[in-house]
């Protein structure tokens, strides 16, 4: 009973906080007859369902469902948070968790490692590339999805965790006493010099507490190895926090320059233009890469860039989240992600799309009920600094439009029998060869010409394990119509096993359609630099 009545009492404060963060419509007797209405409606109807449901009640699964319900009216981004989700999330957004710090992926039914981070306990322990998780703590990992995996192998810094790991070579499957300690979670998952002194910074995990300061060194890092001009790659990038976007731009606009705008939807919060500060500003000529899963933050940076003509957008429209969540702790630890706000680029353009007119499968999958996968902002058009035309109406239309290549299904099949080929060729398995072999993790580092050569005589051995393989028999007719990519994706395992997943994309820059394009538009990113840097303080962009 006890129990109950906080999470009634935590329910109602919810309630509360959803009135309180919408437009008032009435005086303040209104309001406040508005407010008991909704209290002793929740009160009512859980006591109701308290004293009379027939079933076994759950009081904080019933309160859950109802949080949810209510949220579920506003907008799609306001979520409700357990005390278990909301400690996890916090963990996520100060970039570090704890762990034994390495990557797992699912093969071929199984989880394994696919890295283990450098100086992580799971590298001083020993973990490599292809090692079966087996078992975790004694419990058999069979069947499991990786994340289940991930999840168990996770716990309070300084326990300890058992994992036990089955790699080819070893008799007996080996067991690993692991001490979890703090993993740090990069914003950054990739640094590298392309090309012609053009410099790549890979910035797809999020904007946490650490993004800005690891984009700063970034680039001083890409400066001292010579870089002249940069690639900003926020595809995937889902967001975060506001304000390490903002940073961000300040790197790159001219003190005054307009970032941002929030509107309030309420008397609680009102509405701000975001300047930069920044008197210094890189001069750097930069492309930005977005895609339809570059959301909210990213969409703030890239949205400021394009307006003011600093960068040249290269990739596909965005996914279009311009809705500002602020984050209340409640009682008994649980959290509420609300949306108090919206966001508008500097020239005016609003970031959110239109979500009144679908489901949140169709919104968030960008469906619409016609069922077409591709979301049409509105085409409203809008001037950037200079002029240019740009598109509001939801997400951040590109300068450049370039569409990936569809995924070939018959290759993703080939990545399983590569894997097991692989898991072997890197332990010294292989006979002829043993060169291959994988003595000491290295971690990231820029791929010199020549390393992990893939020559005809490994695609043979590739071959002979397939033909000797029951499992993977089949795939061996299908080798020579692939080879290219079989080629690839034997090089991106090798190169993974030895210096880590960061390291392994480097491989699949040349085939990367969007990057590749994004070289070439570099000319183009060039001539809007030095437009910009005269400009001094020309009035903003303007909506047409």
């Amino acid at each position: 009973m006890q129990k109950f009545q906080h999470l009634l009492l935590a329910a109602i404060f919810i309630a509360l906080l959803i009135f309180a963060s919408v437009p008032e419509q009435a005086g303040a007797s209104g309001s406040q007859i508005k407010e008991d209405q909704i209290v002793n409606s929740i009160k009512d109807a859980l006591s109701v369902i308290e004293q009379n449901y027939a079933g076994k009640l759950d009081p904080e699964q019933l309160v859950r469902a109802s949080v949810t319900g209510m949220l579920y009216v506003l907008d799609p981004h306001s979520s409700f948070f357990t005390k278990k989700d909301y400690e996890e999330f916090l963990t996520r957004q100060q970039s570090r968790y704890y762990g034994i710090g390495a990557t797992v992926n699912n093969r071929n039914g199984e989880t394994y490692i696919m890295a283990p981070f450098l100086g992580s306990p799971a590298d001083r322990a020993g973990i490599r590339f292809g090692d079966h998780i087996v078992a975790v703590d004694g419990e058999s990992t069979r069947g499991w999805f990786y994340g289940r995996v991930s999840a168990k192998m996770r716990g309070p810094r300084g326990t300890v965790v058992n994992v036990t790991i089955e790699r080819p070579g070893e008799p007996q499957p080996l067991q690993f006493q692991i001490t979890r300690d703090a993993v740090p979670l990069p914003s950054v998952s990739t640094i590298s010099m392309l090309k012609d002194g053009i410099g790549y910074i890979r910035f797809d995990r999020s904007f946490t507490t650490t993004s800005a300061r690891e984009i700063d060194k970034a680039i001083k890092d890409l400066k001292a190895q010579g870089m002249n001009a940069l690639i900003l790659d926020m595809r995937n990038n889902l967001g975060g926090y506001v304000n390490q976007a903002i940073n961000i731009c300040n790197n790159f606009l001219r003190a005054g320059q307009k970032i941002v705008t929030v509107r309030g939807r309420s008397a609680n919060f009102q509405s701000e233009d975001v300047p930069a500060r920044n008197f210094s500003p890189e001069q750097l000529p930069l492309v930005v890469l977005i895609n339809g899963s570059s959301a909210s933050a990213s969409e703030i940076v890239a949205g400021a860039l394009q307006d003011h003509d600093r960068a040249l957008v290269v990739g596909e429209t965005s996914f279009g989240k311009g809705l500002v969540q602020n984050l209340f702790q409640l009682p008994m630890g649980a959290g509420l992600s609300l949306t108090i706000a919206k966001y508008y680029t500097p020239s005016g353009r609003l970031i959110q799309r239109d979500y009144s007119r679908m489901s949140p499968y169709e919104y968030l999958s960008q469906r619409g009920p016609n069922g077409k996968s591709e979301y049409q902002p509105s085409k409203v058009e809008y001037r950037t600094d200079s002029g240019r035309v740009v598109y509001g109406g939801g997400g951040i239309t590109p300068d450049v439009e370039v569409k990936p290549p569809a995924p070939n299904p018959a290759e993703q099949r080939l990545i399983g029998p590569i894997f097991a080929f692989t898991r072997l060729l890197n332990n010294g398995l292989i006979p002829g060869l043993e060169s291959y072999k994988v003595k000491t993790f290295e971690g990231p580092r820029m791929i010199k010409p020549g390393e992990f050569v893939v020559d005809d005589k490994v695609t043979a051995a590739f071959k002979r394990f397939l033909q000797e393989s029951q499992q993977f028999r089949s795939f061996e007719s299908r080798i020579d119509s692939h080879i290219k990519f079989v080629k690839q994706q034997i090089r991106y395992d090798l190169v993974t096993a030895r210096c880590g997943l960061e390291t392994a994309e480097q491989v699949r820059f040349e085939d990367d359609v969007q990057l590749q394009r994004a070289i070439a538009e570099m000319s183009r990113a060039k001539k809007l630099v030095a437009a910009w840097l005269p400009q001094g303080n020309r009035s903003e962009g303007s909506r047409q």
